[in-house]
């Protein structure tokens, strides 16, 4: 696309970095946004898959509802803490840090 519209890049301050190509579409843009919106649709699809499973308990009469509340809670808090004790690690340097951290080094 870039070579299609060949916008030139802005002059109105100095590049920090050489360029050589031309501007339009950006690339670093369309990367986060293909990275971390498919994330949020993969989240989405999560979230919707585990409220279809726990409804069909229900509807299959195999289930009350508060069982599937209570699955639901105990799943949330099994991840919440999957989630603090991988943190904790990281932090302890015992599995990789963090980028952010790695690019402060």
């Amino acid at each position: 696309m870039k070579l299609g519209f060949g916008r030139p890049r802005p002059d109105l301050v100095p590049h920090e970095a050489m360029v050589y190509t031309a501007n339009f579409p950006s690339g670093h843009s369309m990367m986060s946004g293909v990275t971390y919106l498919t994330l949020a649709a993969l989240l989405i699809l999560a979230i919707l898959l585990a409220l279809l499973v726990g409804a069909s308990r229900v509807y299959l009469g195999v289930h009350w509802p508060t069982n599937i509340l209570a699955g639901w809670t105990a799943g949330a808090n099994w991840a919440a803490i999957c989630w603090g004790v991988m943190h904790w690690m990281q932090g302890r340097g015992q599995i990789e840090k963090e980028a952010r951290e790695a690019s402060n080094e």
